[in-house]
């Protein structure tokens, strides 16, 4: 018959497995809290971010990036910087790219912008339903004279979206992949990004441009909140254990 533990070795082991529980809930409640203060600086830098890329659009145009300067074109600094640029359209080579927007399901136009320096530049035009895909249903749309384009300046979304990749031999897009898009048209001296054309109005209403949705999921203050919540909570929790436990000793 195995020995019954005495009650000092009972309680020893009692001791012992509080202090490992206690020790565990401490380093808990110090990763809550961290994870509290890290939302916060998050919050921080998301609300910088925001004030940031809202300057840049809503600032005056000034010319796009030109061959010199697209090394250094990045998401960070240049993303949704209000820009122009002047030339001529490729209409032979636009590109429709899926897109579900406020106005319904659809395709992005994307056409390239031969300037007068030899490069090409992507341009989002703007929206066109499914009824309008086929170029012919919006003629007055395919401008051929020189004209100049304002909107906002746009990071390559190279191979597709979470849901779908893009497939360029079947000429099936979700995603304006620039490099992917220039290769398959044959656009030579493409620049790196693309320009979201403004809502300027396209002969006979297509595409619709303008419909940019410059928008950041802001939830760091809630989940700052919920992190701290939380080790409140597993403070409370930590003070009745120890509370249970000295009353028990008492007794």
């Amino acid at each position: 018959m195995a020995d019954i533990p005495s009650e000092k070795v009972v309680e020893r082991r009692s001791a012992v497995a509080l202090t490992i529980l206690c020790g565990l809930m401490v380093l808990l409640i110090a990763a809550l809290i961290s994870l509290g203060i890290w939302q916060i600086e998050r919050l921080s830098w998301k609300e910088d971010l925001i004030a940031r890329v809202d300057q840049r659009a809503r600032a005056e145009a000034v010319s796009a990036p030109n061959r010199s300067e697209w090394n250094e074109v990045s998401r960070a600094k240049d993303e949704y910087r209000h820009v122009a640029a002047e030339g001529i359209l490729q209409n032979d080579k636009e590109t429709l790219i899926y897109a579900s927007t406020t106005l319904g399901a659809g395709y992005w136009v994307l056409t390239p912008l031969k300037l007068f320096d030899g490069t090409s530049i992507l341009i989002n035009r703007g929206f066109v339903p499914t009824d309008k895909r086929d170029p012919a249903a919006r003629s007055e749309g395919q401008i051929t004279a020189p004209l100049k384009i304002t909107g906002l300046l746009r990071i390559s979304e190279p191979k597709g979206t979470f849901i779908k990749s893009n497939d360029p031999t079947n000429d099936r897009w979700y995603s304006r992949d620039v490099a992917a898009i220039a290769e398959r048209r044959g656009v030579d001296n493409a620049a790196p990004y693309f320009i979201d054309a403004d809502a300027t109005p396209n002969p006979g209403s297509l595409p619709v441009g303008g419909l940019t949705q410059v928008v950041f999921p802001n939830n760091h203050l809630v989940y700052a909140i919920t992190w701290f919540a939380l080790a409140i909570m597993t403070t409370g929790l930590l003070a009745f254990v120890v509370r249970i436990e000295l009353r028990a000793r008492r007794s």
